[in-house]
């Protein structure tokens, strides 16, 4: 049986990511737009639009739709923003950052996962969006600061570096705790080192790289 891509996506958006309270407009168009299916791997194609995470290998996962929906909702971004993303996976949130925001740069600590996802975005026409390999908890360092950073991973606790790469009003989407319910937490640079922080729900994700929670030593 030959699958129906448009209206499986059509169905993902309507049926899926609207009803998670996601109702930004830009966000509904960007992620009926950006070809998720070009982003996965060809054998969980016919997965591409499913209520599920899909392993990428290394042990990380690509996102749920509605996951991803409000993840890009709630950064609120703006056609003029800077944008880091941690945590670069597939390349799809890549995409669709970059499509509703002025630059993206995205890191990831597998050196295969830069060099595919360097290829669907280039397929993908998205021009705005750079990519490095690195390990963001503990070394990798960006050029210049940002309005806006999501994390695609876990971590036990956020690293106070990550914080300083933020611009005044700036905001840090980051999934924080411990598995299997970790919250999806919002931060708010007020300035002068000063964060707002609002939780926005619960969800589970592999943790990245030297981010997991410390071993707890039973005697």
């Amino acid at each position: 049986m030959v699958m129906n891509i448009e209206q499986a996506r059509a169905n993902m958006v309507e049926n899926q990511v609207r009803p998670w309270e996601v109702l930004d407009g830009r966000v509904l168009d960007v992620i009926g737009r950006v070809r998720r299916e070009d982003f996965v791997a060809p054998e969980h194609r016919r997965l591409a639009f499913a209520d599920l995470c899909l392993p990428l290998g290394h042990g990380e996962v690509m996102m749920k739709p509605v996951v991803e929906g409000r993840v890009l909702q709630a950064l609120e971004l703006t056609p003029a923003d800077r944008v880091l993303e941690i945590g670069t996976g597939s390349g799809y949130l890549t995409a669709c950052l970059a499509s509703l925001a002025a630059q993206v740069v995205s890191v990831d600590i597998h050196a295969d996962f830069t060099v595919a996802a360097a290829a669907r975005l280039q397929q993908a026409s998205i021009a705005n969006a750079g990519l490095a390999t690195g390990e963001a908890v503990n070394d990798w360092q960006p050029d210049g600061l940002f309005d806006a950073l999501v994390v695609t991973g876990a971590v036990h606790a956020v690293p106070p570096r990550w914080l300083t790469w933020l611009k005044p009003a700036a905001r840090a989407l980051v999934v924080r705790g411990q598995s299997p319910a970790q919250q999806v937490v919002l931060l708010t640079h007020e300035g002068n080192g000063r964060y707002r922080e609002e939780a926005l729900f619960e969800t589970d994700l592999p943790y990245l790289v030297h981010a997991e929670p410390p071993r707890r030593f039973v005697f």
